[in-house]
């Protein structure tokens, strides 16, 4: 509420003057010049006259030229400036000059742009912005849902919805889901610009661990398969700034407006598949699309095909491939690891990091951005995948490891841990597939006596339990230092016509 009777009072009964009411009243001086002139125009006095006893009269005197546009002036349409305003390199220079064209009586340029910046304050915050059309789409996750119900077991989970909303046109696509994890996230943005026909330049998502690993108000961290998203799709990502709503504010009025039109209206609805769920979302994401907009009096999907589709990116002519991303080390095996599984890389690279990306047919293998090698993914935990070309023609014995060099330390230990290791070794396709292991087994003598590592090895030889875990077992559960005792050996079946005894075979 504009504090004008006091300002009035301050100025024409103390005579102080702006700067002094503004301190005073805790508002701009400029805000205080500007009603003082006004004062001065109106040729006011104090005490006021009785006719302005209320504030109502007094604004009216004070700022009768706010009212309605005098007649024969005519008004732009300010819903279509707005909208052209969205539009790249449109300037309200160049739609005065157009609307002077049409209408030579209209209002002149400080008018026009005044009129305009009334209007627009009329609408909602995230509407006031200006977004350039294709320039920005801003992500996130409603914090409500739906319910959907397990038929099997009666678990009750609850379905979000991911939201992309464009910036200029505020066109907007829902997905439920029941995760945020990464490959959910990525696959929603997929999905979303399929749906939308193009990609916008920049995405603004929220500061989840999906998008960024570390948070940061001038250089924050993307996630390494986010970013190769973004690359993939030709885009950038400026990830919202922490605790900063406005930053992402399309998207927050988006999220209410989701929850308002398309959560509430399935809230009675029980669901008992995320597929059910998805089915009745599309129609009303649809109609949330196709509802008129009260200021400007088009639908989000109108705005968007007048305006912004045209101005998006194109579509990759490939679909973008999930992929996690790993820094395995490389073993002395010249192997690394991923999801319990062992890749090969040539045996140079023993003690390099390397950069792994792995999507669901492949693992490829880089080192300073430059691929490697690459392979057929395998599901299976704990074998090896092993190309000939990486294994080591020769070995220095000072530098590689080789199966007498592990046979010949195990031997220091004692026979049966030597037997051990050489039995490890004997049971793979290559040799090197169990150095691993080996060590392992050689490495517990800096936690245990060699006499009980031995006396565990030989238990395992003797149990044909031949492996790093099982004598690690040994030695955890005090086991090496009990005899082992003999499996009885079954009874000899009675004598009947239905055993057919050892001479059936013969």
């Amino acid at each position: 509420m504009r504090k004008l009777r006091e300002i009035l009072r301050l100025h024409l009964e103390n005579g102080l003057g702006p700067r002094a009411i503004a301190r005073s009243l805790s508002v701009s001086p400029s805000t205080v010049s500007g009603y003082l002139g006004r004062v001065r125009v109106a040729k006011l006095t104090w005490p006021l006259p009785a006719e302005l006893d209320e504030d109502a009269a007094l604004e009216r005197r004070l700022f009768a030229d706010e009212g309605p546009a005098r007649p024969g002036r005519p008004e732009p349409d300010w819903a279509r400036m707005h909208l052209e305003l969205r539009k790249k390199h449109v300037t309200k220079q160049l739609l005065w000059e157009e609307y002077k064209a049409e209408q030579p009586d209209g209002y002149q340029f400080s008018q026009f742009c005044e009129k305009y910046a009334r209007w627009a304050a009329t609408l909602s915050v995230t509407m006031r912005q200006t977004h350039v059309a294709g320039e920005k789409l801003f992500l996130d996750f409603s914090g409500d849902g739906v319910g959907v119900v397990d038929a099997k077991t009666g678990e009750r989970k609850k379905a979000k919805l991911f939201l992309a909303v464009l910036g200029a046109s505020n066109f907007t696509y829902a997905e439920p889901v029941l995760s945020e994890d990464l490959p959910t996230w990525v696959a929603c943005h997929v999905n979303a610009l399929e749906y939308m026909g193009g990609v916008a330049q920049v995405w603004v998502p929220d500061n989840l661990k999906s998008a960024v690993t570390s948070p940061h108000r001038y250089e924050p961290d993307l996630n390494p398969t986010y970013a190769e998203l973004a690359r993939h799709y030709g885009a950038a990502v400026i990830p919202a700034r922490v605790r900063r709503p406005r930053d992402k504010a399309k998207v927050e009025q988006g999220v209410l407006l989701a929850e308002r039109w398309i959560l509430a209206a399935l809230r009675h609805r029980t669901f008992f598949s995320l597929e059910e769920v998805r089915q009745a979302v599309r129609p009303l994401l649809e109609k949330l699309n196709r509802r008129p907009m009260k200021k400007l009096k088009k639908s989000r999907r109108d705005v968007f095909e007048e305006m912004e589709r045209a101005a998006l990116l194109p579509l990759p002519a490939r679909r973008y491939e999930y992929a996690d991303w790993a820094r395995p080390k490389v073993h002395v095996d010249y192997h690394v690891e991923f999801d319990g599984h062992y890749y090969s890389v040539p045996y140079q690279l023993v003690g390099k990091q390397m950069d792994l990306r792995a999507t669901a047919s492949t693992v490829e293998l880089l080192l300073g951005g430059r691929r490697i090698t690459s392979h057929v993914r395998s599901f299976q935990r704990g074998g090896h995948t092993t190309q000939s070309e990486h294994m080591p023609k020769a070995h220095q014995a000072q530098a590689e490891w080789t199966p007498p060099r592990l046979i010949e330390w195990a031997k220091k230990t004692g026979p049966a841990t030597a037997a051990l290791v050489e039995e490890i070794l004997r049971r793979r396709v290559h040799a090197q597939h169990g150095f691993r292991a080996c060590l392992g087994v050689l490495h517990l003598n800096r936690k245990y006596e060699p006499q009980r590592i031995e006396a565990a090895c030989a238990r395992a030889l003797r149990l044909r339990a031949c492996t790093y875990k099982s004598v690690a077992a040994i030695l955890k559960n005090n086991l090496d230092r009990e005899p082992v005792t003999e499996e009885p050996r079954p009874e000899a079946l009675p004598a009947h016509g239905n055993v057919r005894g050892p001479g059936y075979y013969h």
